[in-house]
């Protein structure tokens, strides 16, 4: 959810302020993709990983900062609610054995952070949305006592104007319908975001390789079939996220207006086309102010770090976000994707990246690139139905056509993955173990959408009511994370 912020609230000179300081911000970072020198030499990588807290009976625990208190590692992070927690993985390279060296790394952190969780009567959960949580959970104080969180929170309805309307329906009928005064439902959407340094030249060919395999990642790593008890999407927070961050009344929504959760519209030529067009279709949330002087930081040859139209940005939800920061005074720039679900277990977890890395490297340096072949609608549809459906949904495909996704990462995405980690010099090893587990899900048609709800329907099937056979799916789900089994090799049976 970002840095924190001052203030909880904002006048109408400051919201004026702000916005000329993001305008300001935004031609000065137009004058430097046109001649500064940025850090790209050795490309760097990093994740954030967004974690659920649960107590002995797999309920949520709102204690994140007893939790994080008892961790007592800067790596570990508050969310937006008091039952989130954020893992952030340090960035390092990709070649050779570092993905390896990263799931041992993390997995000690995790466990580590487990046992020492438990001081707080909690346990630690990598799931896309917690299945346990329910409308009374978000009745008491929920929020995390963060300036950021509470001044966002009152931001999305002061722009809005009336209490947040969710609706969501699954295959089997199964519907969330209702309303919320708050933004608490977005809190039960807990991902992965993957960071890939580039070149401001290349970032255009990156990011529209990261628009155009949202759909395939999706069907893939589907892990948030339940909210609120209900069975829905494969990929429920995708639709939940949407929903329940949007500023839009229904007029606006009628007029065309975009979300603040944004696919977007158009494959791009250049950064700077998703900054502006940030800047000129989202109003503000949050109007904090710095004291930076851009132009005479730039005039300085001194990289400025630009913290208004970086807080801007990171208020507008898009599933691949760009991103501009600056590190021992030399800027870069990054595309951090975000559509990936936590979880389940840490070897899923380096698999969807390492199939993520792989593929846009290929589509990115492809002589005859997907997006000149495809249309963005046709990618954004692709991203709509592998949210809703997963592994079983079938998506469009140059060459291909309509096509099941698990045949097209199968017989197509998967080759360009293995070919995409080689030039990025990653070892054999490690393509052979986390493609392998991606190879593994498509054979076998499982991701841990498909665990779960298979679960669940084993549970009922046995006499369980739905609330039980959540809690008792959940108690297997922590299991097998704990032991780190691939989730395609997870049990279906009680």
């Amino acid at each position: 959810m970002g840095v924190e912020v001052e203030a909880k609230t904002y006048s109408r000179e400051e919201r004026q302020r702000y916005r000329e300081k993001v305008r300001q911000n935004l031609d000065v970072f137009e004058r430097m993709l046109a001649s500064s020198r940025f850090e790209f030499e050795r490309p760097m990588t990093g994740m954030e990983l967004e974690l659920n807290l649960v107590d002995e009976q797999f309920q949520p625990r709102f204690a994140n900062l007893e939790v994080l208190a008892a961790i007592a590692d800067s790596d570990f992070q508050t969310e937006l609610a008091q039952y989130n927690i954020e893992m952030n993985v340090s960035p390092r390279p990709l070649p050779g054995d570092s993905a390896l060296e990263l799931e041992e790394d993390l997995r000690r952190s995790l466990n580590n952070a487990e046992t020492k969780a438990h001081q707080a009567h909690a346990r630690i959960v990598p799931i896309g949305i917690l299945p346990t949580i329910m409308p009374e959970h978000f009745e008491g104080d929920w929020i995390t006592a963060n300036n950021r969180y509470t001044a966002l929170n009152d931001s999305i309805f002061y722009a809005r104007g009336e209490d947040i309307y969710l609706d969501i329906e699954g295959p089997t009928g199964e519907r969330v319908n209702t309303y919320s005064d708050t933004i608490a439902p977005e809190s039960a959407c807990t991902s992965m975001q993957l960071h890939l340094q580039v070149a401001p030249a290349d970032f255009a060919d990156y990011w529209n390789a990261a628009q155009a395999i949202v759909g395939p990642q999706l069907a893939v790593g589907a892990n948030s079939p339940y909210f609120f008890g209900k069975r829905l999407h494969s990929e429920t927070r995708i639709e939940l996220f949407k929903q329940a961050t949007d500023t839009r009344s229904i007029e606006l929504k009628n007029q065309g207006v975009r979300p603040r959760v944004f696919f977007g519209e158009r494959w791009i030529t250049s950064i700077f086309d998703l900054f502006e067009e940030n800047v000129r279709y989202f109003p503000t949330l949050l109007a904090e102010c710095s004291d930076e002087d851009p132009i005479a930081l730039l005039e300085a040859g001194i990289a400025p770090q630009l913290p208004e139209l970086r807080l801007h940005n990171g208020t507008v939800y898009r599933w691949n976000r760009p991103i501009y920061d600056v590190v021992d005074g030399k800027p870069h720039l990054r595309v951090e994707n975000r559509v990936l679900p936590a979880g389940p277990s840490m070897i899923d977890v380096l698999a969807n990246a390492a199939f993520y890395y792989g593929v846009v490297r290929s589509l990115a340096n492809d002589e005859r690139p997907v997006w000149t072949r495809m249309s963005f609608a046709a990618a954004e549809e692709n991203f709509r139905r592998c949210a809703r459906d997963g592994i079983d949904a079938r998506i469009y495909w140059p060459g291909f056509g309509e096509v099941r996704a698990d045949e097209l990462v199968l017989r197509h995405l998967l080759p360009m993955a293995h070919e995409g980690l080689t030039e990025w010099g990653v070892s054999d090893r490690v393509r052979d173990r986390y493609l392998g587990v991606i190879e593994g899900r498509c054979l076998t048609g499982v991701n841990g959408s498909v665990w779960q709800c298979a679960m669940v329907d084993r549970l009922e099937a046995g006499g369980l009511d739905r609330p039980m056979a959540l809690r008792g799916m959940l108690e297997r789900y922590i299991t097998n994370v704990h032991a780190n089994i691939p989730v395609h090799e997870w049990s279906p049976e009680p």
